[in-house]
């Protein structure tokens, strides 16, 4: 049996598509293409930028050109330069120190370095710089307190609490009142004429000095209203009581490295003990001169 198969439709080969340049005629319109319906000036709007952003940009350079004629300009300069709470800083010093400030500019004056440069003055405790417009300088200083006051040959040293010496008198200026309340020590020494301001006391010798000047005629056994401490080449530290007239002759405290401070103070208290029985023994107003150097062995001289 034949089967009759029913005619089918001829198929049509399709042509491939041909890519298309973009830009080129009848593919995607080029960049530059012209785009039915839209004008020129809405095209061009995403491409320029905003009013907001141009006016910013231009405040900005404003800003730095500002800022530059300030900074360079004469406007700001320092002309101006103050200081008060001065009594012993040097006039000398300060100027030094803070003429060079005139002229800087203030928005960029370094007050920390310049408080750090004052307090390494040796009267300047503590220093505070303050810089205000247009161009001023103020500094407040507040100086060391005298603790005592260390005379040479050559003039007389007043002295902080950890032995600085920061301030000189002297010799023949008076002594103010609040001075004569400070303990005084008299430095014979040939070296202490070399002594000047910034120089410090060693703290051995500064703790003996001090004790001394504290101590009391009574534990000595003495009828002395006033003991006078004082410092020479040959015998160390001595005391001397004008009325009666003696002079006692300690050592050379703070001289000796291996000596510690128990050590010293050992030493002082059985000086004093030897003193003490001396007097005890001995009519205080006839003796003139006693070498306690050694308290286990005690010499003395009689007046005349």
């Amino acid at each position: 049996m034949k089967l009759k198969l029913k005619p089918q439709p001829k198929r049509v080969a399709r042509r491939p598509k041909r890519a298309v340049r973009p830009g080129s005629r009848g593919g995607a319109r080029g960049r530059g293409a012209r785009r039915p319906g839209v004008s020129v000036r809405q095209r061009m709007a995403g491409r320029l930028p905003s009013l907001r952003r141009v006016l910013a940009g231009l405040g900005a350079v404003a800003c730095t050109a500002a800022l530059a004629a300030l900074l360079t300009g004469p406007w700001l300069r320092v002309t101006e330069v103050t200081w008060a709470g001065q009594q012993f800083t040097s006039t000398r010093d300060l100027e030094r120190l803070l003429s060079g400030q005139r002229g800087v500019n203030v928005l960029v004056l370094d007050t920390v370095a310049l408080r750090e440069g004052l307090a390494r003055l040796p009267a300047v405790a503590e220093a505070s710089v303050t810089a205000s417009l247009p161009g001023r300088v103020e500094v407040a200083i507040v100086e060391r307190q005298a603790a005592f006051v260390w005379e040479t040959g050559s003039a007389r040293l007043l002295g902080a609490a950890d032995g600085t010496l920061f301030a000189a008198l002297r010799r023949d200026d008076p002594v103010h009142a609040e001075m004569e309340l400070l303990p005084h020590i008299v430095d014979r020494r040939d070296t202490a004429r070399l002594m000047t301001i910034g120089d410090r006391i060693p703290q051995a010798q500064l703790r003996t000095a001090l004790h001394l000047v504290e101590l009391d005629p009574v534990a000595l056994g003495s009828t002395a209203s006033e003991l006078a401490v004082r410092l020479d080449d040959e015998f160390g530290f001595g005391l001397v009581s004008t009325e009666p007239g003696w002079e006692l002759a300690l050592g050379a405290y703070g001289m000796d490295p291996a000596e510690t401070a128990a050590q010293a103070a050992g030493r002082l208290e059985r000086q004093i003990t030897a003193v003490r029985t001396l007097f005890a023994s001995r009519e205080e107003a006839e003796i003139g001169w006693v070498d306690v150097r050694n308290p286990g062995k005690v010499y003395f001289r009689a007046k005349g």
